[in-house]
């Protein structure tokens, strides 16, 4: 049973506009914008950093491409002997790449025209290449000692490493011999990368040899990046955890608090559920606790709706029980045929008054059922009260008022979103009110009009009217004011307010009101009194 009356539930703030360009709903674009928040500083200072790298090896690059320029114009003009066919000095120019300054982090290789090393800067007494020699190793045909001292060993993987090196350096010579110039990243014998550049020694156009000049301090340098890179990634972290700790503030903690608010609904058995610190909150948990509230809202109005109809029913039940007991007891009394056939008359109008009550009390306790359960279709209520109209006139009895319908001059049917049956439930309770009140010879007069996107339905009778002060009361439960003479018992009080209970299912509203009599001069009288109106109101269905 919806409640006739009660308490409005809270209404909902708007919600604020903010990030409408992100799609999804607003917890949505938040969960988004912090998972990629941290993501991104990651990736910006990656590239940052990847960039400067690239910058730091082209700039390594250009470097010692100028000085091998200098170096290699150097020997060009003071270690070349020889006309008409020109030879490069080793001896000189081997003298010339030790009196050049190099640094520590760099290697300078001169190879002669035939690609034979004739000179490194590693050959200087404090830069002598040295490694630590293999250990002795058995021969594989028999027992021995290999006493192999180069330490090459096809199978060793360092050694295959060497090798791989060795062969990227012959290829960067060859290269360099054909009179091109070479500059690049490669591998170097001990894994490491090596920034390197080949230039040609060129007198005329004869190659003369080659100059190698190598940068080791790549991978420092990539060391010292990732090393800088350090502060993003923790950054990055620290993002992700505080957005983990953010979320679990803004999303898990309040859902946690709903529940255990539910929890205590159920436990406690309240009749609602109250969690402040969420309801104010402009987002989908917001909507979620408020819909929480007004569905524990609305259930608590039902209940106390449902205890209120059952009062009401023990009430009204109780008024014939009573007098079926009283006369019960008197007929085992009464002796004169015309007292025992009076009694008897009483009770059967209590039993019909009974049978009344229990069949109206049953058709209310299942409406709002109905209602539920049914879904809304469109209902063109012009064809809807012709038919209930000429229902009533097709069954009309002699000296009963009749009823007539005065449909509107417009062309397109009114239509509204209903359940046709209860609506027209609800203009067989006007009118059959309306018919009780007239005359035999009366008239009820239903009309139907449309105004700005709402529909009305009146229902005239001419009958004594309504008393100002019982025009809201005449919709209660079990109100009944009854003209002098009228059968006591003959109404069961529940059709108007059914009436008002299906209209404001279909979020409509239904009011009464006295017609005034009109003067000769066609204004209306205060106090004459021509006859009942009630209008119900329903919104017309979107097209």
């Amino acid at each position: 049973m919806a409640s006739d009356t009660g308490t409005a539930s809270p209404e909902r703030r708007p919600r604020r506009e903010g990030w409408r360009w992100l799609p999804g709903s607003r917890l949505g674009r938040l969960i988004i914008v912090l998972n990629l928040f941290g993501l991104a500083i990651l990736i910006s200072g990656a590239l940052v950093l990847n960039e400067l790298r690239r910058g730091l090896v082209n700039a390594r690059i250009d470097s010692l491409t100028t000085q091998g320029e200098l170096i290699a114009t150097i020997i060009d003009q003071a270690a070349t002997v020889g006309e008409p066919e020109p030879m490069m000095d080793g001896a000189y120019a081997s003298e010339i790449l030790q009196l050049l300054s190099n640094p520590r982090s760099q290697r300078a290789r001169l190879f002669d025209a035939e690609g034979r090393l004739i000179a490194d800067s590693y050959w200087v007494s404090d830069r002598v290449e040295w490694r630590t020699l293999p250990p002795a190793r058995s021969r594989g045909d028999g027992p021995g000692l290999d006493l192999n001292l180069s330490g090459e060993d096809p199978d060793d993987p360092q050694d295959a490493v060497t090798t791989k090196a060795e062969a990227a350096l012959r290829a960067e010579v060859n290269t360099a011999l054909r009179g091109v110039h070479w500059a690049g990243l490669r591998t170097g014998a001990d894994e490491e990368r090596v920034v390197s550049v080949s230039i040609p020694i060129q007198h005329v156009k004869a190659v003369l040899g080659v100059l190698t000049l190598e940068a080791r301090d790549v991978d420092e340098i990539i060391a010292a990046e990732r090393a800088a890179l350090l502060p993003f990634i923790l950054i990055a972290i620290g993002v992700s955890l505080v957005s983990s700790l953010l979320l679990n503030h803004l999303i898990a903690h309040p859902v946690r608090q709903l529940a255990r608010a539910a929890d205590r609904v159920r436990l406690a058995r309240a009749r609602a559920i109250s969690v402040p610190d969420i309801s104010r909150r402009d987002d989908e948990l917001g909507d979620l606790s408020r819909s929480l509230e007004d569905m524990t809202h609305a259930l608590s109005e039902r209940i106390d709706a449902i205890e209120r109809f059952a009062a009401d029913v023990a009430h009204e039940i109780r008024n014939p029980l009573t007098s079926l007991r009283s006369a019960v007891e008197t007929l085992g009394l009464v002796e004169e045929p015309a007292a025992r056939d009076r009694l008897m008359a009483v009770l059967q109008n209590d039993v019909q008054r009974l049978d009344r009550l229990v069949t109206d009390i049953s058709n209310a306790s299942r409406l709002d059922a109905e209602l539920s359960r049914e879904t809304p279709t469109p209902v063109d209520l012009r064809r809807l009260i012709s038919d209930v109209v000429a229902l009533y006139q097709a069954t009309a009895r002699a000296g009963e008022p009749s009823v007539v319908f005065t449909p509107n001059e417009a062309v397109e049917p009114v239509m509204v979103s209903g359940q046709e049956g209860a609506l027209g439930q609800v203009l067989r309770n006007l009118i059959d009110n309306a018919r009780s009140f007239s005359a035999p010879d009366g008239e009820v007069r239903v009309s139907l009009s449309r105004q700005r996107g709402r529909a009305f339905i009146t229902v005239d009778d001419d009958g004594p009217g309504i008393p100002p002060e019982n025009l809201e009361s005449i919709f209660e439960r079990f109100y009944t004011s009854r003209p002098k003479g009228a059968a006591f018992g003959g109404n069961s009080g529940l059709g108007l307010s059914i009436v008002r209970q299906i209209v404001a299912a279909h979020d409509g509203s239904v009011r009464a009101e006295n017609r005034k009599v009109e003067g000769p001069d066609g204004e209306a009288d205060a106090t004459a009194v021509a006859g009942a109106r009630f209008t119900v109101i329903l919104p017309e269905a979107r097209r």
